[in-house]
Order: structure tokens, then C-alpha cells, then sequence
């Protein structure tokens, strides 16, 4: 079994902009076809355009989807599969954000995140492994975050799907090393990644501590000045040499390599000191 991605066939959800479009460039580059989706029709329809004049040998199926939607997964799932006939990785990094305190967060928009942060992960596995289950090889990888791993202020909502998605994928890789081996399972970690994800986020109540006293546009302003380091290309790159490499856990970025550090060393201290920099 050798996933070395040349004449793959790779399905990635959110491939509109950002990491999932880099990585349909990424995967296209390294000799794979690929079926790409968006909620955004019109974002991911560029994205084919890039795909198509970059990288003619690329077969590409488009595809509108709102990936809270589980019959429409589940449709997607199975056009793709008639498509190409054989489906090798699924890569389910649609994902949304949400700023709002525990306290004065509205409950419509938590659950508007969960359905698309952690459902359209759990709604995307099940559509696509019986289909990896028939192919030569496969491979499923779910984007986390570094949030996956560390908690923030006003982030709970987003915490809560992406350390859900962590457990979520820790269990089915289990499941599958003890079922099925041929397919690998990856679980990635962004950390600070210059995309439009906090640009589009939802603003969901009343923030605590620092963050209450900055305008949303400053906030937007000083996550990508300063905390966003590493450009969606970058991280495409370190996600697909991940899955070619069978790396069951994927960090990306010396932010999440080194807050995945701290957390392990102080697992409750860390949380004092997360406390002190935001009040």
C-alpha cells in the first residue's frame, strides 16, 4: 500500500479558499484528482478554475455543499464515488468560528457551529469510509485545531467541536487499526493560519477580559497581524506530506508544536497562564 497520492482520488470539503484550497493545489500538484465542495459555490468554482489551468491532468468534481447537511454528505459521497470509481482520502476541513463568552453566548449559534465544526466531521466519516473500504487504499484526515488541544477565552463553542473532533478521530483510528488497516487516520492541528475564517466569524455575545475592549475589527486586525504565522500554502503542505507519511497526528505551525508542549507539561496551570495574558 503506497499512498504516495499520484492518481488518488481526494475529497475536501471547504476548498473555497483558504487551507481547503491550498490543499486541492497541493494534492493536484502531487498527482492526485480531487473532489472539491463549498457552501460557496461560486469560491469553490474558482478554486476548479485554478485546479484546471495549473494542473491539466487534475480531474475535478465541483460540488455546492453545506456539510451540516447529512443527506446532502451523504449524496455527495456517493456522486463522487460514480464519479471516479475509487475514493482514497476524504479531508473534512470545512470549519466556521464563533467569539462569544460562555455566559452571554447565544445557544442558535452554538449550535450552528457544532453542526458544521463537528457534525460535517462525524457526517463526512461515514459517508466516505465504506467507499475508502473498497479502494486499494484510503485515508481520512479531520481538521482540528490547535484549539483541539489548548482552550481560550470566548472561544468555548469552538473549543468544544475541536477538541471533539480530536476525540472523535483518536477513536475511529483505533477502531480502524484494529478493523481495517489500510486506512490511515490523521487528525490535524492548525495553530494561527492566515485564512478568512476569523474574518467571516460570528460575533455571538458579550466577550470577558482583554477582548471586550477591542472593536471587532481590531480583534480581527490583531489575530491576523500577529497570531496568524503560517500561510494557508504552508499548511497544505505539512497536511499532505502528513498523510503521505501516515502521521496519525498533524501539527501545524511552531505555535501549535509549542502550545501542544505546554499543555502536556502544565494540562490545569497552563490555564492560569492563558488567564492572566487575556484579562
Amino acid at each position: 500500500m503506497n499512498n504516495n497520492l499520484q492518481q488518488s482520488v481526494i475529497a475536501i470539503t471547504g476548498a473555497g479558499s483558504g487551507i481547503g484550497q491550498c490543499l486541492a493545489l497541493e494534492c493536484a500538484k502531487k498527482g492526485a484528482h480531487v473532489a472539491i465542495c463549498d457552501i460557496n459555490f461560486e469560491a469553490v468554482q474558482l478554486t476548479a478554475d485554478k485546479l484546471q489551468a495549473r494542473y491539466p491532468h487534475c480531474q475535478v468534481n465541483v460540488q455546492q455543499l453545506d456539510v451540516a447537511d447529512r443527506a446532502a454528505v451523504i449524496k455527495w459521497a456517493e456522486t463522487v464515488g460514480s464519479h471516479f470509481g475509487e475514493i482514497n482520502v476524504i479531508i473534512n476541513n470545512a470549519g466556521v468560528a464563533l467569539s462569544a463568552s460562555v455566559e452571554n453566548m447565544q445557544i442558535d449559534d452554538f449550535e450552528w457551529l457544532m453542526k458544521i465544526n463537528f457534525w460535517g466531521v462525524v457526517y463526512g466519516c461515514q459517508a466516505f469510509l465504506p467507499y475508502l473500504k473498497k479502494s486499494s487504499w484510503g485515508h481520512v484526515v479531520n481538521v482540528s485545531s490547535l484549539f483541539g488541544l489548548i482552550s481560550m477565552p470566548n472561544n468555548s463553542a469552538y473549543n468544544a467541536a475541536k477538541f471533539a473532533v480530536r476525540g472523535f478521530t483518536e477513536s475511529l483510528r483505533i477502531e480502524l487499526m484494529m478493523s481495517d488497516k489500510r486506512i490511515g487516520v490523521s487528525c490535524v492541528h492548525p495553530g494561527g493560519i492566515k485564512t478568512n475564517i476569523v474574518n467571516f466569524s460570528r460575533e455571538g455575545g458579550e466577550l470577558i477580559g482583554s477582548a471586550a475592549r477591542m472593536s471587532t475589527v481590531e480583534r480581527k486586525q490583531n489575530f491576523n497581524e500577529k497570531m496568524a504565522k503560517t500561510t494557508p500554502e504552508q499548511a497544505a503542505k505539512i497536511i499532505v506530506n502528513g498523510i503521505i507519511k501516515k502521521r496519525p497526528r498533524i501539527l501545524v505551525g511552531s505555535d501549535a508544536k509549542m502550545l501542544d508542549i505546554l499543555q502536556r507539561f502544565l494540562p490545569v496551570k497552563y490555564q492560569n497562564v492563558v488567564a492572566r495574558i487575556f484579562r
